[in-house]
């Protein structure tokens, strides 16, 4: 087997030094991250980013992502965005965004791909459900669990728990920040300074990709009605420079302004942060941190328009009827496992005995939970409460 690359192909080395004569002063350079926490040689084809992306990619948590959901549940239809398919939105968002700005592609795709592990089955109600179900016993936050699932849950190899990933990656998916996401972190993450500019771009993306495909599920579905979504100057731009009429937005329609309006968000986005990123014009990573404040974001005439069609949703999306009624039920699914797994630990299983052994009843039980697709869980609610169905 050769012992080294043809002169005409890349290795590692490569990529380090093609980063750190391409990439912006203020981006993360692979060869700079603080490392992983135990010791584990890289690759000589890979950078260290490239290497945390694989892995995530590789776990049973991301697999998972496929049958959850985030406002719809899966029983309502299969047609609906998954947090798998999210997950890809925002990967690609943000690796458009870092290209334009010269940030790290790569440490935005590993965020991107991580950012969403801790979540609960049932989107944002099963999370709810859960952090109350956990409130005496250390609460529940998926940006925790996210790091929990990275850290110690994953079990893929022998040498150390969880994916051993660089610090960098394990920061951004702490301090993701959105509207939905606290990014709360304790002293090992310094709470103090910002995150850098890849895990900043994933914050912004992931914003973009959720308030467009949750606008674009809503009109698909036909809980959204286009005449009431005129009243918003976004959308009518949106639909203006797409070309499409108020009176007829069709399928294709639909799909012609949410592109265009995902086209609109990304723009002003890379235009306002170069702005300032060029009249900061930090030197380094760490002068991105030492800011303290996110230096990615939207001009303020957008985020006001956005802000109008964040209130839109909330009002006729996210509290309509049929969404409430699903969430309601859903969050009944998560509350009666929890209780009947806690009346009696010894219908879990083998592993989750272990666990507990591990780290405790109710956090174990949490960890279980937390972990299982809306289809998943569906099953043993009915395994349980159901008489007509196997046990087994």
């Amino acid at each position: 087997m050769p012992d080294r690359l043809p002169s005409s192909f890349r290795s590692r080395l490569d990529f380090e030094q093609w980063e750190q004569e391409w990439l912006a002063p203020w981006a993360m350079k692979s060869k700079d991250s603080r490392g992983r926490d135990y010791p584990d040689p890289e690759k000589p084809y890979r950078s260290a980013f490239q290497r945390d992306r694989d892995r995530v990619v590789h776990t049973t948590a991301f697999r998972r992502l496929e049958y959850k959901t985030q406002v719809f549940v899966s029983y309502e239809g299969d047609y609906y965005r998954t947090r798998l398919t999210h997950t890809i939105e925002v990967a690609q968002i943000g690796r458009t965004i870092a290209r334009a700005l010269r940030a790290n592609e790569d440490l935005v795709e590993a965020i991107a791909m991580a950012h969403d592990l801790g979540h609960t089955p049932f989107g944002h109600s099963g999370e709810e459900a859960l952090h109350e179900l956990m409130a005496d016993h250390g609460g529940f936050d998926h940006n925790h669990q996210a790091l929990r699932l990275v850290t110690k849950l994953e079990r893929r190899y022998p040498d150390f728990p969880g994916l051993n990933l660089t610090w960098e990656v394990r920061e951004g998916i702490i301090k993701h920040k959105t509207e939905y996401d606290k990014g709360n972190c304790g002293p090992e993450f310094e709470p103090h300074k910002a995150p850098t500019v890849e895990a900043q771009i994933v914050n912004c993306a992931d914003e973009i990709a959720y308030m467009t495909h949750d606008l674009d599920d809503g009109l698909r579905v036909g809980l959204l009605d286009p005449k009431d979504l005129h009243e918003l100057p976004l959308w009518r731009l949106a639909l203006k420079e797409a070309g499409v009429t108020a009176e007829r937005v069709d399928e294709i329609g639909r799909h012609r302004v949410v592109r265009r309006l995902i086209d609109i968000e990304v723009t002003d986005l890379i235009m306002t942060s170069a702005t300032a990123l060029s009249q900061h014009d930090p030197r380094s990573p760490e002068d991105v941190r030492c800011l303290g404040r996110s230096i990615i974001g939207h001009s303020g005439e957008l985020e006001a328009l956005n802000r109008e069609l964040k209130d839109f949703l909330l009002q006729k999306l996210y509290r309509h009827w049929q969404v409430l009624r699903m969430a309601n039920k859903a969050q009944r699914f998560v509350r009666q496992l929890f209780q009947a797994y806690v009346a009696e630990p010894r219908q879990l299983p083998d592993s989750v005995q272990h666990a507990i052994e591990e780290h405790g009843l109710y956090r174990a039980i949490c960890d279980y939970i937390a972990g299982m697709t809306d289809r998943y869980a569906l099953q043993e609610y009915r395994k349980l409460f159901d008489p007509d169905v196997s046990m087994a």
